[in-house]
């Protein structure tokens, strides 16, 4: 459950900026979210040094 939380936290904030009519910078929330997501998930691997 604990791998939930940022999600839920971002979920909560883009939730919050809608409901304040904040919609334009709810949207940016969310794609920098994706971004950042998509990012972490095809960034190449750090190799270790061999020594």
């Amino acid at each position: 459950m604990r791998g939930f939380g940022p999600w839920l936290a971002v979920l909560a904030v883009v939730l919050l900026l809608s409901a304040l009519r904040l919609r334009t910078l709810a949207t940016a929330v969310s794609l920098a979210w994706l971004a950042w997501c998509v990012w972490t998930w095809i960034r190449p691997r750090r190799r270790r040094d061999p020594n």
